[in-house]
């Protein structure tokens, strides 16, 4: 039943059943079969259906008004029963971005779950931008300044975004001097979270700037817009930790050396006024004291 109430969680916060499959990572015919099955064991129908968007029935508003102060309890009771000085036992939802999550997270998830067999571990990976007030996570590993104001954050690595380009691009297009050069080149842009992804920042608090890029190439993913890079389609702005290998290597060659960037920090991320089960706490502790060193190249 926690697992139903996960998955309604998720569908109500949609505006649509797609929406709400694309969340879950699951087909639509999925989704709707889980849900009508959910609404044969209550007996209720939670759904209007035959709408464009997604409207819930009074039952549903009330069943999705309930839910979180549910599984809030839930996790607070795992926390409880657990042994205060033996192993750690319960389930963590991690969510993360897709580069990171799968290059860092995911290996450093597997070192803790093997240190504490107890322990399930969900990790989700997504392109699509942070949603807080879903409540879909108990921890999020975040690249940049946090979304919300509302979430409590620990960073645990320093991280800055770098504008690059690979030799060949710089010797046929040559090398950007000034933020406006980068007006006539063309620059390969990365699609993430929901602020304006053709906006590269520079400078620091207290001088900022930022400037609008233009390039025939965009994506969602960070490693497809890297590889474009690597093959001289463009400039790119990319966090160190994912190119710090090519620059060492010379495949890339940083661009407007000079001019500083602000900082793009990953951060631990969690609800602001849930219960901070210890499990969740350890694994912070986890990835603080191993990140660095891993996106360093030197874990």
């Amino acid at each position: 039943m926690i697992d139903d109430l996960r998955f309604f969680r998720v569908v109500a916060s949609s505006e649509t059943l797609t929406a709400a499959a694309r969340e879950l990572q699951c087909s639509l015919p999925v989704v709707s079969k889980r849900l009508s099955a959910l609404e044969r064991r209550l007996d209720a129908r939670l759904v209007h259906r035959g709408t464009r968007r997604l409207v819930l029935t009074s039952e549903g508003e009330l069943f999705a008004a309930r839910l979180e102060t549910i599984l809030d309890q839930v996790r607070e009771l795992e926390d409880l029963v657990a042994p205060r000085s033996g192993d750690l036992r319960g389930s963590i939802v991690v969510r993360a971005t897709l580069g990171l999550g799968r290059a860092h997270i995911a290996p450093l998830l597997g070192e803790f779950a093997a240190r504490h067999p107890r322990v399930n571990i969900d990790l989700h990976t997504s392109a699509l931008p942070l949603r807080p007030d879903r409540r879909e996570f108990d921890l999020a590993v975040h690249v940049g300044p946090p979304p919300d104001s509302t979430l409590r954050m620990r960073r645990l690595a320093r991280n800055r975004r770098v504008p690059c380009a690979a030799p060949s691009y710089v010797e046929r297009r040559g090398m950007p001097e000034r933020i406006e050069d980068l007006d006539r080149h063309d620059c390969l842009v990365l699609r993430e979270n929901e602020g304006d992804f053709a906006v590269w920042r520079f400078g620091d608090a207290r001088a900022p700037r930022q400037v609008r890029v233009r390039g025939r190439l965009s994506s969602d993913d960070g490693d497809i817009v890297t590889g474009w890079a690597l093959q001289g389609q463009g400039v790119i702005m990319r966090s160190e930790w994912q190119i710090r290998p090519h620059l060492e290597s010379g495949a890339l060659v940083r661009v407007l050396p000079d001019v500083p960037t602000p900082p793009a920090d990953i951060y631990a991320l969690r609800p602001g006024d849930a219960h901070l089960p210890r499990r969740v706490g350890e694994l912070i502790k986890h990835l603080a004291a191993r990140l660095p060193d891993r996106i360093a190249g030197s874990g």
